[in-house]
């Protein structure tokens, strides 16, 4: 029989850890960004497909708006029923808001329906402009802010009304 030779096992081996490198001069910095200050506009240069907009303004009237929720209702076709995790039950209202150049209505959802109540006075911080059925309508997502002030000392001008400027997608072609 010939004897199988057997290697012997290897070790690892580790190596001290170096020190870290003093700081000087050729070593970058963390650096540090400054915020910008936010750039506030008027209601009536809002325009179609546009986002980021910080206004303040003025909440004319808030309606609630009924929101069908079917939570987990399985089809008379189904035969297994998946299961998923309850529906979140979301409030929304239609707010006009405005201030002294026009007005626009604001979509709030959930928690905005509580702060937006008739005659607050709100900063809205990265509201976008969503359109619905041809108009333009004023939302605050996630990533906005919307914030109760001091009362403002402007009248809202109802009679320039944004939302009720009809928009029409039209597809232009180059020729």
């Amino acid at each position: 029989m010939a004897s199988r030779s057997r290697a012997a096992p290897r070790q690892a081996t580790y190596a001290p850890k170096s020190s870290p490198a003093p700081a000087s001069e050729h070593t970058p910095s963390p650096t540090v960004t400054e915020k910008r200050k936010p750039v506030f506009t008027k209601v009536d240069r809002l325009q179609p497909g546009t986002s980021g907009h910080n206004l303040t303004v003025k909440v004319v009237n808030s309606k609630d708006v009924p929101v069908n929720a079917r939570v987990n209702k399985p089809t008379s076709s189904s035969k297994a029923v998946l299961s998923r995790p309850p529906a979140r039950i979301s409030r929304i209202a239609e707010c006009l808001i405005g201030d002294e150049t026009g007005s626009i209505i604001f979509t709030a959802r959930n928690e905005q329906v509580d702060i937006m109540k008739s005659g607050a006075t709100v900063i809205l911080r990265n509201a976008k402009i969503d359109m619905f059925k041809g108009t333009m309508r004023l939302a605050v997502d996630k990533w906005g802010r919307v914030e109760v002030t001091e009362p403002a000392s402007f009248q809202v001008n109802e009679d320039n009304n944004l939302s009720l400027v009809e928009y029409e997608l039209v597809n232009v072609t180059e020729e």
